[in-house]
C-alpha cells in the first residue's frame, strides 16, 4: 500500500497538526521522519486543546500506532512529559513506538545552542534554543548518543563521558561556563528516562514495512516546513533537517517508490518565526490584525509570528521541491474581515521579474512583491461546512491560489477545531 506524505510549505506553523490529523483517520500508521520538539502543533478536540512536539499526531486516534521514526532527535525528558500530559486527558499512549536509532538531545545540546545564540547576538539565527541544531550536529560529526544508547547503560556512558569532555572543554573555553556532571546526566537519562522509554523504543523502520506490505496506510508526518528545510530554505535561517517530503524516506526508512501522494499544507497568508528574509511581510495594522485573528504566537515558545500576504512564488517553488498533489488551506477564515485581500504573483528587482525563487539570497533579500488584490468577502466562516456555502470571493480567492500553484486545493480550513473544514475539489 502507497505511503502519504503531510509536508508544510511555508516557513512552518501552516496547521499541519490539524490536517495531519484529519488524514490519519485513514491511516494505521502515523510517522514523525525529522525535527524535534521544536515544532509544536495544536489539535482541537471537542474545544479542548492537545499541544503536541515529539508525539506524533495519530496518537489521538486508537486504531493508529504513531511511530517516531529515525529522522528525529529526542530528548526523552520532554517526550515523557508529552505522554504523561495525554494520559492525564485520557489518551492512551502505550502504542507510541520510538526508534532506536533516533538521536539524543542532551543538556549540553540546550546550552550550548543557548549560549551560541547569545553569543550570535543581532547575528543569531533564532533558534527555540531547545538544542535541536547540536543534536543533529553531533549525528553528523558521529559523535551523537542514540535512543538505543539507553538500553546499553555501559555503552551510554562510554559515550557520554567521551563527547562530555569535548563539551565541556567548549563550554569552559569559549564561553566561560561551569562544566556539566556525566553521573547527573546518566543519572537522568538512565535511571529516570530509560526505564520507561524501553517499551517504546523498537525497530521502526521493520514496522513501517511490515505495515506497508501488509497493505496498512502509512502517513509521513514532517515538522517545520519546506522553507525551513536545512538544503532549500532560506539558509540559515533554516532547521537543521530535512523537512521536504524527500525528508520523509530517509527519516522513515522507506524508498521513494512507496510514496504516491504528497499534501502540501499552506496558510491562506504567510508567517514565520525568527531572522530571515520575507518579501510580503505585513509591517502595519493588517500584519497586527492577522497575528490577533491567527492567534500567531509560536505553540512552543509563545513568540510573536511575522505576518504577511500569500505568496505563490514561494508555492511555486514548494510544488517542485516536494512533487506536491494536493494542497490543503487553512486559515481562510482569518481574512474574514479584509474588505480586500493581496496575493505575491511574482517579485521585482532591478526592473527583473521573477516568478520562480531566485536562487541567490541577496535577491531574495531586496526583491519587491508584485501583488494582485483581490476583494475580500466580510463574512464569518467559521461555520461553513461545505464548499457551496462560501461566499463567491471567498471562492474565487482559493481558485485564485490554486490557479496560480497549479496544484488542487482539497481541504480548505475556516477555523481552530478539528471538525472546522470544509472539501474544496470541485
Amino acid at each position: 500500500m502507497p505511503a502519504t506524505v503531510v509536508v508544510g510549505t511555508q516557513w512552518g506553523d501552516e496547521g499541519k497538526g490539524k490536517f495531519t490529523d484529519l488524514v490519519a483517520k485513514e491511516m494505521h500508521l502515523v510517522v514523525r521522519y525529522q525535527g524535534g520538539h521544536n515544532a509544536g502543533h495544536t489539535i482541537v478536540v471537542d474545544g479542548e486543546s492537545f499541544a503536541l512536539q515529539l508525539v506524533p499526531s495519530g496518537i489521538l486516534y486508537d486504531h493508529i500506532t504513531p511511530v517516531i521514526g529515525n529522522g528525529v532527535v529526542v530528548d526523552p525528558r520532554v517526550l515523557l512529559d508529552e505522554v504523561d500530559m495525554l494520559e492525564r486527558k485520557g489518551v492512551d499512549t502505550r502504542r507510541l513506538k520510538v526508534s532506536g536509532n533516533a538521536h539524543l538531545i542532551l543538556p549540553y545540546h540546550q546550552e550550548i545552542d543557548r549560549l551560541t545564540e547569545r553569543r550570535l547576538g543581532k547575528n543569531k539565527v533564532g533558534t527555540t534554543k531547545r538544542g535541536i541544531g547540536p543534536a543533529y550536529a553531533d549525528k553528523a560529526a558521529r559523535v551523537g548518543l542514540r535512543v538505543q544508547d539507553l538500553l546499553d547503560p555501559k555503552i551510554f556512558r562510554q559515550k557520554l563521558d567521551v563527547v562530555l569532555k569535548e563539551k565541556n572543554a567548549v563550554l569552559a573555553k569559549v564561553f566561560n561556563q561551569l562544566p556539566l556532571s556525566a553521573d547527573e546526566i546518566a543519572a537522568q537519562y538512565l535511571e529516570e528516562c530509560a526505564p520507561r522509554m524501553e517499551p517504546m523504543i523498537g525497530d521502526t523502520v521493520a514496522l513501517v514495512h511490515e505495515a506497508l506490505e501488509a497493505g496498512r496506510h502509512v502517513l509521513l508526518e514532517g515538522a517545520q516546513a519546506t522553507f525551513l528545510d536545512l538544503d532549500h530554505g532560506t539558509y540559515p535561517f533554516v532547521t537543521s533537517s530535512n523537512p521536504v517530503a524527500g525528508g520523509a524516506c530517509t527519516g522513515a526508512g522507506i524508498g521513494p517508490r512507496y510514496i504516491d501522494r504528497v499534501i502540501g499544507v499552506a496558510k491562506a497568508y504567510v508567517t514565520r518565526v525568527g531572522s530571515g528574509p520575507f518579501p510580503t511581510e505585513l509591517l502595519d495594522e493588517v500584519g497586527d490584525l492577522l497575528v490577533e485573528r491567527g492567534g500567531e504566537y509560536g505553540t512552543n515558545t509563545g513568540r510573536r509570528r511575522r505576518t504577511g500576504w500569500f505568496d505563490a512564488v514561494m508555492l511555486r517553488h514548494a510544488v517542485r521541491l516536494n512533487s506536491l498533489s494536493e494542497l490543503a488551506l487553512t486559515k481562510l477564515d482569518v481574512l474574514d474581515t479584509l474588505p480586500e485581500v493581496k496575493v505575491c504573483v511574482a517579485y521585482e528587482l532591478d526592473g527583473e521579474r521573477f516568478e520562480h525563487l531566485p536562487y541567490h539570497q541577496s535577491v531574495l533579500h531586496k526583491v519587491t512583491p508584485i501583488y494582485e488584490t483581490l476583494p475580500g468577502w466580510t463574512t464569518d466562516l467559521s461555520s461553513v461546512t461545505e464548499r457551496r456555502q462560501l461566499p463567491p470571493h471567498a471562492l474565487d480567492y482559493v481558485a485564485f491560489l490554486e490557479q496560480q500553484v497549479g496544484v488542487p486545493i482539497r481541504l480548505v480550513g475556516v477555523g481552530p477545531g478539528r471538525d472546522q473544514f470544509l472539501h474544496f475539489a470541485a
